[in-house]
């Protein structure tokens, strides 16, 4: 038995107990404060709205994870949306087919590729901090978007893209369906490849990753590329939810994203982090909003109480750290 808990806490973190209990916790909290809570409408809008912002939060995840930060997530999403809705205007708005989709999909990750390469290269070979990179990216991003659409919305995409953002398959929704297969794919190459095991290296300490062999310039731009790659997926994914386009959809979810990490138990230092735990973190937090929602309380108010969530997370993390009984590796 101890064994086999030995092996679970390797391959999921020794966070995952923890969070488990907490969300049971509150999901039987909201079920006693909240009657509305248990139903399954609620369910099914929970996962409805997680696949979004689990999207961006594992764009997130992986510079994190290097010891750097992505702040142009939203704005990447937003201009990837932008480009395929640009190319389905092109091919005739609602009557564009399914090439024009495929071609706007493809042109959509371009862009968010290219996006995240630009910054990785100048993280990588310049040795700008990333915080200031995506920074300047973010700023970047946000006034090209507004500069094209004038600040507007742009709208008039096919039917067939409502089976994305609101199909049900066997009772699943699609977009949930979508962000499962990204983040199993996500958890694979952190954990079984070798560009996985150079990440956590670099967030451990970049120069012994250096000294090991490790090409950590190439390994930081692909990072990033990556990172942007996650970001055009969920920036095709809110097209087909919401059915528009506007710069500044999601513009609340970059912190929320941040918060999901350092809740799944990812070293804000890089280094040490698993997806499953982060995967676990996002459901806390969305039931979180979701049950506040049912409370009444207003959206200034959740904003409020992911601030003070975060500041909790910090401290009982600094307190564990120190609490030598939790830290003391069994025999």
């Amino acid at each position: 038995m101890n064994t086999m808990l030995l092996r679970l806490r390797r391959l999921f973190g020794p966070e995952l107990p923890a969070l488990l209990v907490f969300l049971l916790l509150v999901v039987v909290g909201f079920g006693f404060i909240a009657p509305r809570f248990m139903t399954m409408a609620n369910f099914e809008s929970i996962a409805f709205q997680l696949p979004v912002l689990g999207l961006l939060t594992l764009a997130m995840l992986a510079p994190i994870l290097s010891g750097g930060l992505n702040l142009a997530i939203v704005y990447t999403a937003n201009l990837s949306g932008l480009t395929l809705a640009w190319v389905l205007i092109q091919f005739g708005g609602p009557d564009a087919g399914y090439v024009a989709f495929a071609v706007g999909v493809i042109a959509a990750i371009a862009v968010g590729a290219l996006a995240g390469a630009a910054m990785g290269f100048v993280i990588a070979y310049v040795g700008a901090h990333p915080i200031l990179v995506s920074l300047a990216m973010m700023i970047f991003l946000r006034g090209l978007g507004e500069f094209l659409t004038r600040g507007g919305d742009i709208s008039g995409f096919p039917d067939y893209l409502r089976v994305l953002g609101h199909g049900v398959v066997m009772g699943i929704p699609v977009p949930l369906i979508l962000f499962l297969i990204v983040a199993f794919a996500w958890h694979v190459i952190l954990s079984r490849t070798r560009h996985g095991f150079a990440i956590y290296m670099i967030g451990s300490n970049i120069r012994a990753a250096e000294y090991s062999g490790v090409h950590t310039k190439r390994t930081l731009t692909l990072i990033y590329t990556l990172s942007g790659v996650l970001c055009a997926v969920a920036g095709i994914l809110m097209l087909t939810r919401f059915n528009s386009v506007r710069v500044g959809h999601g513009e609340a979810l970059l912190l929320i994203t941040v918060l999901a990490c350092f809740l799944g138990g990812v070293d804000p230092f890089g280094g040490f982090g698993r997806v499953l735990s982060v995967v676990i973190a996002l459901i806390i937090l969305q039931v979180l909003s979701s049950g506040l929602n049912l409370m009444g309380a207003n959206q200034h108010l959740s904003t409020a109480v992911w601030g003070l969530f975060l500041i909790a997370v910090m401290v009982l993390r600094h307190v564990a750290g120190r609490l030598p009984m939790l830290n003391k590796p069994k025999e």
